[in-house]
């Protein structure tokens, strides 16, 4: 089994990795539109129809993240030096950069409406003060100029705890995993149920936020699902498995992209509101996310430049969400102007914001050490 892990892991992980940071990147796309273009109905249908599929990302480079490092055998301070670090560098370094723009565009002379330009939701300070507060606040929370580092908050996190959720696993069996994942399920509703039936659930009150499912819920149950399909994959044809993954999808995908678009049809709903059917650890993104696993996990390469062109891009995976925002912005602007069909138009933009973030980074890993040290 491990030895049949490592001859495909290069065949559907880089697939896998590079189908996620395009629908990263389309999710960022499709939200770079303007309140009063938000408004218009083509985005209530246009919108939902097309970010609704990008919901998959995230939970597809967690269970990524399983995959190549569960279990894991260095010793928890050797794991923490290695891979955490790898993280922080980029992290820093583009956070930084990220906060110090606003006050760039008012040392060149730019008006301060340039900014929104490249951060639509941002407040348009070109202060050093103001950018200077947003960098001492990195160390808790990211920015409005830094609105994608979140999910590095996030994947730092789960390499903090992920030395000890390795030791569970190394020891498990194919039952305790599956019992493990059965409870995470379960918490999956959590969402759904805080909303339409009580704001506390199961022990939680406004003394205690640690509810019954907690400590099985969140991206830890990607972390293991991935590790889990890998080690102990389904047993069915090829044919069962995509049939199966296509139900999966298009059930997951359904309750996503209709819940979406009703809840956004609605003037004034909260961010929360809004933001529901969207949330990562839920059962209709896992759903669409397993689906998409699936198929990728049982797809098969023969060609040795389409292998060799999917590694060098999954290589590139890291620093492209470092700095594809900053390509965002203008490349909008650009395809606003096409006489095309909406999503046409939001398709064009996702595919050449990663196309130019993906020359980008391999420029500046080009460079040397630091270049990919900076790159991730």
């Amino acid at each position: 089994m491990k030895e049949k892990v490592s001859t495909q892991r290069i065949v559907f992980l880089d697939l896998i990795k590079v189908i996620a940071i395009f629908l990263m990147v389309a999710n960022h796309c499709v939200d770079n539109v303007t309140p009063m273009e938000r408004a218009e109905p083509w985005y209530n249908l246009w919108g939902s129809v097309y970010n609704s599929f990008t919901r998959p990302a995230i939970p597809l480079f967690v269970m990524v993240t399983g995959i190549l490092l569960l279990p894991t055998r260095m010793a928890m301070g050797e794991f923490y030096k290695k891979k955490i670090s790898r993280l922080v560098t980029p992290f820093l370094v583009w956070s930084v950069l990220y906060n110090l723009f606003p006050w760039f565009t008012g040392v060149m002379g730019c008006e301060p409406s340039s900014i929104n330009l490249f951060f639509k939701w941002a407040e348009p300070s070109q202060t050093f003060s103001d950018a200077l507060k947003n960098i001492c606040m990195i160390p808790f929370n990211f920015s409005a100029f830094a609105v994608q580092m979140w999910y590095v908050y996030m994947l730092i996190g789960i390499y903090l705890y992920l030395p000890i959720f390795s030791a569970w696993v190394e020891k498990s069996d194919k039952k305790s995993q599956r019992i493990f994942l059965s409870i995470w399920m379960v918490s999956l509703f959590v969402p759904y149920l805080r909303n339409f039936l009580t704001q506390n659930l199961w022990g939680e009150c406004s003394w205690n936020e640690f509810g019954l499912f907690y400590y099985f819920a969140g991206f830890s149950g990607y972390l293991l699902l991935g590790y889990h399909l890998v080690n102990y994959p389904l047993q069915f044809s090829k044919m069962k498995k995509y049939l199966l993954a296509l139900v999966a999808f298009a059930i997951g995908y359904g309750v996503t992209m209709i819940g979406f678009k009703e809840t956004t049809a609605v003037p004034g709903q909260s961010e929360e509101m809004v933001e529901l059917f969207f949330t990562f650890c839920s059962p209709n993104v896992a759903l669409m996310t397993f689906a998409i696993f699936i198929v990728c996990q049982n797809a098969t390469f023969s060609n040795a430049k389409l292998n060799g062109f999917l590694i060098k891009f999954s290589i590139c995976t890291f620093g492209i969400w470092m700095c594809h925002y900053f390509f965002v912005g203008p490349i909008y602007l650009l395809v606003r102007s096409l006489d095309a069909p909406v999503l046409l138009k939001v398709f064009i933009e996702n595919i050449l914001v990663l196309l130019l973030s993906f020359v980008f980074v391999l420029i500046v890993r080009s460079t040397g050490k630091w270049g990919k040290i900076i790159m991730g």
